[in-house]
């Protein structure tokens, strides 16, 4: 069973992106049914920025990580 998480983080592909390319952010989390032309380039971008990539099996499973009732497709936790 997946823990909800808990550390300030900032949910979906345009918040993720947003936040990457900022510096801020500190792990990407992608889920594995989500668009791939999309979250291919936010893999792409976290991986140019040194940013740690977690996939998880479903955007609804994604969804409970981040705590909302409603799946998403990424997720990106936030440096201090």
């Amino acid at each position: 069973m997946l823990d909800r998480i808990k550390e300030k983080k900032v949910v979906g592909f345009k918040q993720a992106t947003k936040a990457i390319m900022s510096g801020i952010g500190k792990k990407l989390y992608v889920a594995e049914n989500a668009d791939e032309k999309i979250i291919s380039n936010l893999i792409e971008l976290a991986n140019e920025r040194g940013v740690e990539v977690i996939h998880i099996d479903t955007m609804k499973d994604l969804g409970k990580l981040c705590g909302i009732d409603v799946g998403a497709s990424a997720m990106v936790t936030l440096k201090n």
